[in-house]
Order: C-alpha cells, then sequence, then structure tokens
C-alpha cells in the first residue's frame, strides 16, 4: 500500500493523495500496448447492481468517541475550530485545524476535528484513512475498523480506502484463527464487487492474488485472475500475463475447477488418442521385433504432453476473453486520458474536464442503448439470423440478451458514481444521475436526490427544488413539503423558495395554506420595502384570481403603498385590480389611483404613463363626453408640467427636435431625409352646441390615442414572475 502522503501535501487538496497520485494525473496516458506500470487511486464508486448506490443518508453516522486520558485540549484549538464552524464552507479553515491537531499529536482533538470534517466533506477519502491511523496508534483497533467501514459507506469506489481496510484486517486479526481468512476473504469479495469495476482497480485485484497465493489456494488464485481479465481496466495486460505465469507454474489441476480441468483432460486425451491412431496407420507397414509392443500410458496418469495440451486449451480460451477485453479498453481509453482530476476536491474543475465527464457519460449510455435497440450483430441478414438460431430455444438468447443490458447499465451507473466524486459539487451531474435512473427506479432516483442535497449539495437550491418537484410529480406531498422547508430554514429570505411552497399548496388544493404562507411573507418582509411589495403583489394576485375577493387583494396593495409608496409596480397592479372590476362601479377608483400614483414620488414618464391609463379608460368606459374631457385637461396639465415640448410627441405630432422655427417664428416641421412623413389623423368635426376650442381638443385627444404610443404602457408583465431568487431592487 501506498504511504500516506506528507503533512504539507495533505493541506493543500481535498482527498489527501499522495504526491506521487497527484503529480501522476498530469503525465500522458499510454496507450492500451504501452501500459503504465503504476495505477493511481481515482475516488470513483462502484456498487454491485443489486446493491443501492451510495450510502444512505439516514445511516451515515459517525463511530462514537473512544475513551482516553486526556483532558485539556491544545491552546489553538478553539480559536481554528470556531473558525471552520463560523464558515464551514470555507475548506481551508478546516485543514488549517485538521493540521493543528495533527501537529499537536492530541488524539481528542484530532478526533473532534476529524469527525466533523467528514461529516461535510466525506468524499476526503485520505481523510479517513488518517482517522482509521489515529485510531489503531491510540490502540482502538475496533473503532479503526469502524471508521473504514463508515467511509466505505460513503465512497465504496475509493480502491485506496479498501485496501487501507483490508491491511488493517491483515495487520490486526490472527491468522491462525480459522474465522480470520474467511473474514479477509469476504472482505477481499465485497471490495471487488463495489471497486472492482473502476478503471483504475488493478492494485486492489493483485492484492487479492497474492493474498489467495499466500494462503495456498493456487485455484483461488486463478478463479480472482478469471475474473479480472473480463475487466477493462487501466493495467489490463499485467493479468492476462500474471494468468499465464500462474498457469505455467502449477500443474493444471491445481489451479483449474474441477469441472473445467475434467473436460479439458477428456477432450485432450481424445485428441491424443486420435493422433496416435494416425500415427499406428502410418506405422503398419513397418515391421515390429517379435514380442516388442507399443509402450502404453498407464491407466490413472496424465503425460508432461497431456498437460501441455491442457494449458494451450485452457490458453486459447482466455485468449478470446483478453481479446474482447481489449477492445473495451481502448473504446475507453481517450475518454480515461481525458479525465486528469477523478478525485474530489473543492477547486472547480475547468470546462474542458466537464465536458470530458458529459463525452464519457454519453458514449456510455450510448453503448446501452445500442445494445437494447440492436442486440444482433448489425451486418446481419435477418433472415439469415433468424434460421441459423433456429437451433437454439428462444429463452436462452433473451437471457443473455437481458443479462448484457443489465452488464451495460452497471457500466452506465459505475461511470456516473465515479463523476459524482470528481464532480461532486456540480448539480448538473447530480441531476443527470436521477434522469437516468428515475425510469428504471424511483426509490434509487430518490437516494440520490437525498444524497446530493442532505451531504454535498446543501446550499444549492436548484437541486433542492428539482427533488421537491420530483416527489410532487410521484406523489407524495409530505416530501416534497419537508425537503423546501428544510431548504428554507438552510437559506433564509429566498423568495424563490416560499413561492414553491405556496405553488405546492395551491396546486394541492389547500388554498388556504397557499394564502397563509403568502401572508407570512408579507409580515415577515416588512422591514425589506422591496421584498414586502413584491410578496404583496403576490398576495393580491392569489386573493383576486383564485379567492375571488377583490376587496382582500385591494387592502393588501393599500397597506403596502404605506410602507413603498415609491414602489411603481405596487401602484400599477392596484390600478389593473380597479380597471378589472366592473367599470360602472370603479371608474372612481380608477380615478383615485391614477390621484394617488401622480401624487406619490415616482419618476416623470411613469406618471405620464398612469395619466394615459387613466385617459383610456374614460374614453373606454365613461358616459360622460364631459368626463372625458376633463381628464384629457387634466393629463394636458401633466404632459406641460412633466413634459415641455413632449407634449406634442405624446399627442403623436412630429419629434419636438425635428422643429425648426421660420421666419415669422412659427414652428416647421423639417421632415427626416430618410423617414416619410405620416400625417396624423385628421380631428372629427365640431359638433352642434359645443365649445369648438374643446372639440379641437379632443380630437387631439383621438389622434394620440390612434398612436403607437400607447402600446408603451408596458403593465402586462407586472407580476415579473422571472426575476430570479430576489426581486429586483
Amino acid at each position: 500500500m501506498a504511504a500516506e502522503g506528507s503533512e504539507e501535501e495533505m493541506s493543500g487538496n481535498g482527498e489527501l493523495e499522495e504526491s506521487s497520485a497527484m503529480e501522476a494525473s498530469d503525465d500522458p496516458a499510454l496507450s492500451p500496448t504501452e501500459m503504465a506500470v503504476n495505477s493511481e487511486e481515482n475516488g470513483s464508486l462502484a456498487v454491485a447492481p443489486e446493491a443501492p448506490v451510495g450510502p444512505d443518508p439516514t445511516t451515515f453516522t459517525m463511530p462514537q468517541a473512544a475513551e482516553d486520558e486526556e483532558g485539556e485540549l491544545p491552546v489553538d484549538f478553539e480559536r481554528l475550530w470556531k473558525a471552520a464552524h463560523d464558515n464551514p464552507q470555507d475548506f481551508t479553515s478546516w485543514t488549517d485545524l485538521l493540521q493543528y491537531c495533527e501537529q499537536e499529536s492530541h488524539v481528542t482533538a484530532s478526533r473532534r476535528a476529524l469527525e466533523a470534517f467528514l461529516v461535510r466533506y466525506p468524499l476526503c477519502y485520505g481523510y479517513w484513512k488518517k482517522f482509521a491511523d489515529l485510531e489503531r496508534r491510540a490502540g482502538y483497533n475496533n473503532k479503526a475498523e469502524e471508521v473504514c467501514v463508515q467511509g466505505l459507506q460513503v465512497i465504496p469506489l475509493s480502491v485506496d480506502l479498501w485496501i487501507h481496510y483490508i491491511n488493517l484486517l491483515l495487520g490486526t486479526l490472527d491468522m491462525n484463527l480459522p474465522e480470520s481468512p474467511t473474514r479477509i476473504r469476504s472482505v477481499f469479495e465485497d471490495a471487488v464487487v463495489a471497486a472492482g469495476l473502476d478503471f483504475h482497480s488493478d492494485r486492489l485485484w493483485d492484492l487479492y492474488v497474492e493474498w489467495e497465493k499466500e494462503q495456498g489456494n493456487m485455484k483461488n488464485a486463478a478463479a480472482v485472475l478469471d475474473r479480472v481479465l473480463k475487466v477493462p481496466t487501466q493495467l489490463y495486460n499485467t493479468h492476462y500475463d500474471k494468468f499465464k505465469e500462474h498457469l505455467n507454474g502449477h500443474e493444471p489441476k491445481e489451479v483449474l475447477s474441477p469441472e473445467e480441468y475434467e473436460e479439458l483432460r477428456a477432450l485432450c486425451r481424445q485428441s491424443q488418442k486420435a493422433e496416435r491412431a494416425e500415427r499406428a496407420q502410418e506405422e503398419e507397414e513397418e515391421e515390429r521385433p517379435p514380442g516388442e509392443e507399443e509402450p502404453a500410458t498407464p491407466e490413472g496418469t496424465d503425460s508432461e504432453e497431456l498437460m501441455q495440451k491442457i494449458r494451450e486449451q485452457v490458453l486459447i480460451r482466455r485468449d478470446k476473453v483478453y481479446q474482447d477485453n481489449e477492445g473495451e479498453v481502448r473504446k475507453r481509453w481517450h475518454y480515461e486520458d481525458a479525465i486528469k482530476r477523478p478525485y474530489f476536491h473543492v477547486k472547480p474543475l475547468d470546462r474542458h474536464q466537464l465536458r470530458s465527464w458529459h463525452s464519457y457519460l454519453d458514449w456510455e449510455i450510448a453503448q446501452l442503448s445500442n445494445d437494447t435497440k440492436d442486440p444482433q450483430d448489425p451486418q446481419q441478414d435477418p433472415n439469415q439470423a433468424a434460421t441459423e438460431g433456429s437451433e437454439v430455444t428462444a429463452q436462452p438468447q433473451e437471457q443473455s440478451e437481458d443479462a448484457a443490458v443489465a452488464t451495460d447499465d452497471h457500466r452506465v451507473r459505475i461511470l456516473f458514481e465515479r463523476c459524482l466524486i470528481a464532480c461532486a459539487l456540480y448539480e448538473e451531474f447530480w441531476t443527470r444521475y436521477t434522469q437516468y435512473l428515475e425510469p428504471q427506479s424511483v426509490d434509487e432516483a430518490r437516494a440520490v436526490f437525498k444524497r446530493a442535497c442532505e451531504i454535498h449539495l446543501i446550499y444549492k437550491p436548484n437541486i433542492h427544488m428539482q427533488w421537491a418537484t420530483f416527489e410532487e410529480r410521484h406523489g407524495d406531498l409530505t416530501e416534497a413539503r419537508r425537503v423546501l422547508e428544510a431548504l428554507e430554514k438552510t437559506l433564509p429570505g429566498l423568495a424563490v423558495v416560499r413561492l414553491r411552497r405556496a405553488a405546492l399548496e395551491r396546486r394541492a388544493g389547500q388554498l388556504d395554506q397557499s394564502e397563509a404562507l403568502l401572508q407570512e411573507a408579507v409580515a415577515e418582509s416588512k422591514e425589506k420595502p422591496t421584498l414586502h411589495a413584491f410578496y404583496s403583489i403576490k398576495l393580491a394576485r392569489l386573493l383576486l384570481k383564485l379567492g375571488r375577493n377583490p376587496s382582500r387583494a385591494r387592502t393588501v396593495l393599500q397597506e403596502a403603498l404605506e410602507i413603498s409608496p415609491d414602489n411603481d409596480k405596487l401602484h400599477l397592479n392596484l390600478l389593473e385590480l380597479e380597471v378589472s372590476g366592473d367599470p360602472w362601479a370603479s371608474a372612481e377608483a380608477v380615478q383615485e389611483c391614477v390621484t394617488r400614483a401622480l401624487a406619490a414620488p415616482l419618476a416623470p414618464h411613469t406618471k405620464i404613463l398612469f395619466s394615459q391609463r387613466g385617459l383610456q379608460f374614460a374614453e373606454d368606459y365613461s358616459n360622460s363626453i364631459q368626463s372625458v374631457l376633463s381628464v384629457y385637461e387634466e393629463h394636458q396639465k401633466l404632459l406641460k408640467e412633466l413634459g415641455g415640448t413632449k407634449r406634442e410627441a405624446e399627442n403623436g405630432d412630429e419629434d419636438p427636435e425635428k422643429l425648426s422655427k421660420s421666419e415669422d417664428g412659427t414652428a416647421v416641421a423639417v421632415s427626416a431625409p430618410t423617414m416619410p412623413h405620416v400625417p396624423i389623423t385628421t380631428p372629427p368635426p365640431p359638433v352642434m352646441g359645443t365649445d369648438a376650442t374643446s372639440q379641437a381638443a379632443y380630437g387631439g385627444y383621438s389622434s394620440w390615442y390612434q398612436q403607437p404610443q400607447y402600446g408603451s404602457y408596458g403593465y402586462q408583465n407586472t407580476w415579473n414572475y422571472n426575476q430570479g431568487y430576489y426581486p429586483p431592487s
């Protein structure tokens, strides 16, 4: 097992990798025919197909601290401990604390620091190793084993941690006891099931083979080599060389299973008999001396020639497996070569690394899709395939195809788990994994959401809201509520979370609960006027549109205006509420809204828009021409006060900047060279019995009403639903 990194190396990275392993990621990868000698730990995670992937966060608990005689903590421990807990996302504060505890060689301080650190950064496998070593040096071997088990629950794909755990057992168990080898073998099996399909798992397989040889179990060693020959790993060719060396160094009967040995022995004996019969025919013409007979091999004994033939047959069979496995390695080699940081670290990955993971996942999933859609050879004639397959029953063929798909699905899951170690802080990969798992198993997808939100992405709101949506889509409203409530406690004041909670209750038919959540938000945000106005608008809209209670909606907006009289969105929504009511009954309320907005500290152009809106309402719904003219005159006065010469432009006349003075002082329109002059609509003729000047002014209003300026009243997007997490300030 590789030695642990130095203190300086541990403080600089999250995974506590040794310096040689860190440097190896920058070296160019060799081709499959020029395999490297060293295999580095990649911190990835694999699981058996039938076992749930990853740990259950609800069962993830640190082992209880062992009793020791140390009393007071080191002098600077409390200061460093407080710095780490005040900002738990600052990785440097934690490494400073851990480094200080190690320098002081204080067991209690080190234990407390490691426990707290590994709860927040459980993927740093090197610190699990240091924690186990700490307990072992203190004489608590059972606690050291518990630490390793806890770490392997979180990162079962960590080859380094498996090897550390096995070496710990080898150093602490009494191998003279009959149950000790059984336990070691059981741990080896757990290790190769969990991490054996990892591309960098060669050291684990080699350790397993060597241990079986030390135990004198040559058949077991050969069986392990047989298994790894089918696994695409970085040092795949060395395993084949070791198998040949193992086979040639022992009698076939000592390394092969009884079934395979008897099969090959019978086959080779039959081949020998055929060869001897052929030679006998060639020697018939030659006369033997009297009494001389052909030497015979005693029954029950195997000649060296037979043993060699058996070895040749074994290698012929393994060579086909080796060639197939080499093809799988070649397919994956350039994807593996592109991954430069396969372990966890808090430092962000560059875009090239993220694209490399996405590309690798795309390819692996595409392989699964190809096997599912076209399990046969694509170049084979379907009729010919049906004819050739008629000799075989359909059921075994279907089982074979299902097994192939299951194997590919397992490889996809392993790759996802490897990716989620290197990219544990990126929501996009967790989301993609849940999308892959959901069609197959809702429970497995839920477990991934749980692992992401409760361990690695506690402060990332998007993945939590996706989890809540997932639970709601599958009918678990209670869990969806719990997820959103927990997120709001973690990130208080996040407006989008409160809106999601209100929307969840509304969709569930709990309109009263939805209203209560918004009312609570309005009450809690009075110290933040912008946020208070935002929630007030949401609550008023709910009361108006779904509660059918315009009176309460009006009250909410009016109370909000007392706190934020300069918020144009509140004025605008109150005006919209009044306009949407009965035009005969709301005429006075509409004009009151306009008057309130004009008296508020709003921008001049905003006041002009409100005045225009009031004028339009009077034109559309007033039953008296005098009331329309009165509103129009007030609008003209406002334009004079706020807009100056802008009045003409508001009424559809020429741009004031395009007007020039003639010699007699009258204004003359200067047409732009590239824009043709468009005359305004001619006002209607005066009505008998009315004042001509008033009618002319009313005609001017009609001209304004037909101009496109009215379209600038942009109240359609008053709700600002896509403003992000917080409403704009």
